[in-house]
């Protein structure tokens, strides 16, 4: 039990010793390091156990480091953590081993052999296995160094993949609790409240309401009971920056939720996640143990008169859950459906009590700036969006993965400098922000500067942070369809504009990418999306049309050669493709004949094929063999 700054602080001295080599975190050569404190040990390998590497694997990974280090009797010497998601997803497993800062990336079990002997007992990093990005001539740069994290400023994601999620020591070494300790012992909640507001921190969901402002209505709402929930749902496609960060630092959002109770005068915290994430649920079960036993949550926090305690809440996977009057019923235990509003979760919400909910990454940064100063976030950004944001990288891009970038950095810059471009030399064609709440960018709006205000205006949104970034083989009414279809099925069905008129509208967009739509299909289908955005109950289905809007406002050419020429100019729409056997080029080899799967193409041994298209399944096998590039799609 903590009760007091001394036991804080000798905990913190403690495990910062232990995690010495990671602590040096500017360090590029083994001759920078030579003055550190080793008594510990001798190197410290961290092995990412978020999702996406656990997926690939990691697991199995660190079984057999740990065998091998067993084997050469240095378990005592070398420590082996399993931390979060580091950021580039699309390499794992990864792997980092401190205090050089060696970057191993798509790691299989079978390389730890060699990385054990040649690295960790020789002090010779295995370079064919190094992240290439870390390799200049015969030198080694840390991550930092590299162009996918050099532009990041990491505020959210600072403790992802630097620290052990399951061991609070480690979060306290890099000053974890301490926000929490001074709110309590030296602040009101008027001056935490005020702090949050002078910061500029804006909801990191949707819509950017500012925080301070959700808490200090809350404040003032008069009730004998109040809540602080968080918001973990996280149901967009593409978007995993909540659930990195409950994997990877799941203490920073029950110390920020623990805050916000006592700015807002609450005793009792919900978090909501859903089922579908069973690592964050894992790590946060464990990370609200600890804090229980540690003194953080409960009664009378640092022999303080504060009580604070956090329970989960399962959410079993519902999109429309991701909307606040949605998700507080279904905390109640009742069917997940939203609420008009007013009144506001701020004025009536869980139980029909105040109530604060925010997100994650809106919480991820409670602490930061508690310590740090409301100045201090506020410089970053900017005039009208504060601070950081995280973005889920994801689609044509070479960097998959978790990027933090201040407020205002540009959309090129993202695609081109931290996401390392698109693969294949393919030119970008769109973005799409806000998932299917959301809009598609399109290149001309490369170098805008990314912020609430300037993504509402152009006509998409922030939403929770999936960037989804499209090439030029991409077909934006296949887009549009794609997100249409997930909101329809996502529908919870409460109101007409959206359960009946996603569907609606879903049926024009078949009906356009199936070559069956007029002119007049179109502007039916426009007046639709503004008569849903009108009239829907909720935040979700006013949003729904937005991608259909975003499209045909930037690509409206590419709906109208569906329409008028029943073609689709990215050959992505299967019924309007057609193959053609140009007869000037085609030997009569018979390759193609031979991989067709239904029979559909015909000819005799050296002279020209010929489709049938009333069989032809638009597969593009025959595309595929043709070595001497006779067949055309069209």
């Amino acid at each position: 039990m903590i009760n007091n700054l001394d036991a804080l602080n000798a905990v913190r001295e403690k495990a910062r010793k232990a995690m010495n080599l990671r602590l040096e975190r500017g360090i590029k050569s083994s001759t920078e390091f030579k003055d550190i404190d080793i008594e510990t040990c001798r190197k410290q390998v961290l092995v990412c156990g978020g999702t996406g590497c656990t997926s690939s694997d990691s697991e199995k990974i660190i079984l057999e480091l740990q065998r091998e280090l067993e084997k050469y009797n240095l378990t005592k010497e070398i420590k082996v953590i399993k931390t979060g998601c580091f950021g580039l997803c699309a390499l794992g497993p990864i792997m980092i081993v401190y205090p050089e800062g060696s970057f191993y990336s798509r790691l299989k079990v079978e390389n730890i052999p060699e990385i054990v002997k040649a690295h960790l007992i020789e002090g010779k990093p295995v370079r064919h296995l190094l992240y290439s990005e870390t390799i200049e001539d015969d030198k080694i740069k840390s991550l930092s160094q590299t162009p996918f994290y050099s532009m990041q400023r990491r505020i959210a994601l600072s403790n992802c993949g630097f620290i052990d999620p399951e061991n609070i020591e480690e979060y306290i070494a890099v000053d974890g609790y301490k926000a929490l300790y001074k709110v309590v012992t030296e602040m009101t909640p008027e001056d935490v409240i005020k702090t949050i507001k002078d910061s500029g921190l804006r909801g990191r969901g949707g819509g950017g309401f500012p925080t301070g402002v959700k808490w200090e209505l809350a404040s003032k709402n008069q009730s004998d009971e109040k809540y602080v929930c968080c918001n973990a749902d996280e149901g967009d496609p593409g978007a995993f920056m909540d659930r990195s960060i409950l994997e990877g630092d799941p203490h920073t959002i029950i110390e920020a939720m623990a805050i916000a109770g006592y700015g807002i005068g609450a005793s009792k915290g919900y978090i909501y996640v859903r089922a579908e994430y069973p690592i964050a649920v894992k790590r946060l079960t464990i990370a609200i143990e600890q804090a229980r036993r540690y003194g953080f949550l409960n009664n009378n926090i640092f022999s303080s008169e504060f009580n604070f305690d956090i329970e989960l809440r399962l959410g079993a996977g519902a999109f429309v859950c991701g909307e606040e009057t949605a998700l507080l019923t279904s905390i109640e235990g009742k069917r997940g459906e939203p609420h008009p509003r007013p009144p506001f979760p701020a004025v009536c919400g869980l139980y029909d009590k105040p109530t604060v909910l925010n997100n994650v990454e809106t919480y991820a940064n409670v602490v930061k700036i508690i310590n740090n100063g409301a100045n201090w976030f506020n410089s970053i950004g900017t005039e009208k969006s504060k601070g950081t944001k995280v973005f889920a990288l994801g689609g044509k891009i070479n960097h998959t993965g978790l990027v933090e970038v201040p407020m205002g950095t540009t959309l090129r810059e993202i695609v081109y400098d931290i996401g390392g471009g698109l693969p294949k030399g393919k030119n970008f064609k769109a973005a799409q922000t806000g998932g299917p709440s959301g809009g598609c960018i399109p290149k001309e709006y490369l170098d805008i500067k990314i912020d609430y205000d300037n993504l509402v205006e152009i006509g998409s949104m922030m939403g929770s942070g999936g960037l989804i970034v499209m090439d030029e083989d991409t077909c934006m009414v296949d887009i549009a369809k794609f997100f249409l279809e997930f909101t329809v099925d996502e529908s919870c069905g409460k109101c007409t504009p959206c359960r009946v008129g996603t569907k609606r509208l879903l049926e024009i967009l078949n009906k356009i990418t199936s070559g069956q739509a007029t002119m007049a299909d179109i502007d039916k289908m426009e007046e639709l999306c503004h008569y849903i955005k009108a009239n829907s109950l909720c935040g979700l289905g006013q949003t729904a049309p937005n991608p259909v809007l975003s499209t045909l406002k930037y690509f409206r050419d590419e709906y109208e050669a569906h329409v008028k020429e029943k073609r689709c100019p990215a050959g992505v729409c299967k019924s309007l493709l057609k193959y053609l056997i140009m007869e000037d080029k085609c030997k009569g080899c018979t390759a193609c004949a031979r991989v067709c799967p239904v029979g559909a193409i015909k000819g005799e041994v050296k002279k020209v094929h010929k489709i049938d298209d009333s069989k032809c399944i638009k597969c593009g096998a025959c595309k595929a063999t043709c070595k001497f590039g006779a067949v055309k799609r069209i």
